[in-house]
């Protein structure tokens, strides 16, 4: 229990608790002191310390003194355990992202026990460690995250309401490797990809997918290889391209296509050769609407029915790529 309870108040640091609750102080001594009014008892005059660095409190005027459990207690008038409940949920309720961020930090962890998962990026072409630590991809073995995230202070409403399980407490991800989506550092999506058959072999958690994949990393530079999915940006990464985004699929979002559109750049549109002509078609589609925002762009032709993961999956290498993106056309 101890681990857990200073895992909960570094979630949900002293200071920021007070100031959630309204609690208005100035900074005293050096940079991590405050004082303000006591929100434990009735006062004139400033008299309540708080430590940010230690995350300790203490009053001169009532003589009570602790950390964020023991203020709780006392301004709630809880037990200790009621305490520990009300702080989960709270911290919980504040910030969805950091749910996110310790499922896609479990499910990292859990990628190296699982063969299974490693034989499926083997396939997909994926090997590098430096690349696959980099990427934070992880594997979701299912009928163990609920009890994790419990745990760690996440009520089961939460997990459910964020899509993260089914009513049933299962996995959403169950057997799926899983890719974090982040937009601007932030955690905003997961990413999974059946390493079994089935009927929706992609998943996303309900809400935006967010911006283009990895955007932050090239939104300076003059050009940039625009794939579909995150195994195709994989693969190319691993190959040593890195001017690479992904846009999640063929549709781009407002935020995407926007995204795209802030500056002069070069855009090489590199989607799949479907038998059904879908990938290409999106790929004339996109290609027009960037064109009318002055946008230059160029089609990259790869062999019939392939897509770049495929392309390096059965032999392709980084030189005769960079042959399709010189023959690339408007």
């Amino acid at each position: 229990m101890g681990e857990g309870i200073e895992k909960l108040k570094q979630r949900l640091p002293l200071l920021d608790y007070l100031r959630q609750h309204h609690w208005t102080a100035r900074r005293v001594g050096n940079r991590s002191e405050f004082v303000g009014l006591c929100p434990l008892h009735s006062e004139t005059r400033p008299s309540f310390y708080v430590n940010a660095r230690k995350n300790l409190f203490y009053c001169h005027g009532c003589g009570q003194g602790g950390d964020l459990i023991r203020l709780v207690e006392l301004s709630q008038r809880l037990s200790f355990r009621q305490s520990l409940a009300y702080l989960q949920q709270q911290s919980a309720l504040a910030d969805p992202a950091a749910v996110l961020e310790e499922t896609a930090a479990f499910y990292q962890r859990q990628l190296q026990c699982h063969p299974e998962a490693l034989r499926y990026l083997e396939r997909r072409g994926v090997h590098d460690p430096a690349l696959i630590q980099e990427l934070q991809i992880g594997y979701a073995p299912g009928g163990s995250l609920r009890g994790h995230l419990t745990a760690q202070g996440y009520p089961f409403d939460l997990q459910r309401r964020l899509g993260l399980v089914n009513p049933q407490g299962c996995d959403t991800f169950y057997r799926r490797v899983v890719f974090p989506c982040r937009q601007n550092g932030r955690l905003v999506n997961l990413y999974g990809r059946s390493i079994v058959a089935s009927a929706l072999p992609h998943r996303f958690l309900p809400g935006s997918k967010g911006g283009l994949y990895a955007w932050e990393q090239i939104r300076r530079g003059p050009e940039v290889i625009l794939v579909e999915g995150l195994f195709d940006y994989a693969v190319l990464r691993q190959a040593g391209f890195h001017h690479i985004s992904c846009a999640l699929g063929t549709h781009l979002n407002t935020g995407q296509f926007r995204q795209l559109c802030d500056g002069p750049r070069t855009v090489y549109l590199t989607f799949d050769v479907d038998a059904n002509g879908s990938g290409q078609q999106a790929s004339r589609w996109l290609a027009h609407r960037l064109w009318a925002q002055g946008i230059t762009t160029r089609r990259v032709l790869l062999p019939q029915g392939h897509d770049p993961n495929s392309f390096f999956v059965q032999g392709g290498d980084a030189r005769q790529f960079h042959s399709l993106l010189e023959a690339a056309r408007p």
